[in-house]
């Protein structure tokens, strides 16, 4: 697979550490193919609508910085996408706060097929893990991309579930793609990329975990999916905040059964009070997708009258929009989160 790389302008622009990914996006929108070093910092604080006071303007260093980038991509055989390249995901433009940049190794989620995030605490009990495992696994066998963070615990099953059932499988970083976090899951995301599936981060590399960086990409797992099912999840697990953004963004959100009840599933316990449908295997979510749809119609996969399901027929639903099936209205799970630096935006680690 080639590597593709966005425009080294662009990449600068991404290094600008007082803007957030909305007003990057704003910016080169505005600007054009304009370089960098044409520009005034008035110029930047017109296209993004606010004042930049202490913004300390260096175009020089940000193409210092964005060359040693391409440099880290090629040696790694890594890309880069930006907002406005072709190979961005285009279910992440629907989204209300898209990432200007996206840094990747190995692939991206194929646009033609669904994806579901499985996310959940770092801290499980076995029961957590033996349902991570086994969703990610059923959801692989079905020809779905699973989505999660590459964290300890739910989100590594679910990785492992979906590598294990021959399925491409991606993580979003709350840190650079330099390097993986923890470490312990070095060898996990290696085994990822090379079985089609990828790590992606919309920091650049180099860049540290921190407090805020974990609950911002947790926005981007969630808008590359079309449902997020939330395994176990105490009441303060940033896995909650994965599904607050599903729900800003007008997505399905599952809980698993095998968990209600246990003593690390307050929260997802929560959600399945608040509305969120209680799934016992992967196949629920997909009559779900089935019978949600009202224009749902194709003879490959059956029909709505109960035809029989082939897998691989979510190719051709993935993205449909149709009338869902009535449910109990889902309020979005109340979070304190601290704010990002970047955006003032809340969040919270995972």
């Amino acid at each position: 697979m080639a590597a593709e790389l966005a425009s080294p302008r662009d990449m600068a622009v991404a290094r600008m550490p007082f803007l957030s990914a909305r007003q990057r996006i704003a910016l080169v929108m505005r600007v054009g193919d304009a370089p960098l070093r044409e520009l005034r910092l008035e110029d930047v604080e017109l296209a993004v609508g606010r004042r930049l006071d202490g913004a300390r303007w260096d175009p020089d260093a940000w193409e210092r910085e964005s060359e040693r980038d391409l440099r880290f991509l090629s040696a790694v055989g890594g890309s880069s996408y930006g907002y406005f390249d072709s190979g961005y995901p285009a279910i992440l433009r629907e989204t209300a706060r898209p990432p200007f940049m996206l840094y990747a190794r190995g692939r991206l989620p194929d646009g033609r097929r669904p994806s579901v995030a499985i996310v959940g605490t770092r801290y499980p009990t076995g029961r957590g893990l033996e349902a991570a495992l086994a969703l990610a696994m059923e959801a692989a066998a079905e020809g779905v991309q699973v989505v999660s963070g590459l964290a300890r615990g739910i989100d590594s099953a679910a990785h492992r579930g979906a590598v294990a059932a021959g399925g491409r499988t991606f993580a979003v970083l709350g840190r650079g793609i330099d390097a993986v976090y923890p470490a312990s899951n070095k060898e996990l995301a290696a085994r990822m990329v090379d079985a089609g599936g990828g790590i992606t981060s919309e920091y650049p590399p180099g860049t540290p975990p921190s407090r805020w960086t974990f609950p911002e990409r947790n926005r981007i797992l969630a808008g590359l999916c079309r449902s997020t099912v939330v395994v176990e999840a105490p009441g303060g697990s940033g896995a909650l905040i994965s599904a607050a953004f599903a729900l800003e963004e007008g997505r399905d959100v599952y809980v698993a059964s095998a968990c209600a009840g246990g003593p690390r599933s307050a929260g997802s316990d929560a959600l399945a009070a608040d509305g969120a449908l209680t799934l016992s295997s992967f196949g629920d979510i997909i009559e779900d997708w089935r019978y949600g749809d009202k224009r749902y119609g194709d003879k490959r996969c059956g029909d709505k009258r109960g035809g029989a399901y082939e897998p691989g027929c979510f190719y051709a639903l993935a993205w449909r929009s149709g009338e869902r099936r009535r449910r109990a209205p889902l309020r979005r799970p109340n979070r304190t989160r601290p704010r990002s630096p970047a955006n003032g935006r809340t969040s919270r680690r995972t």
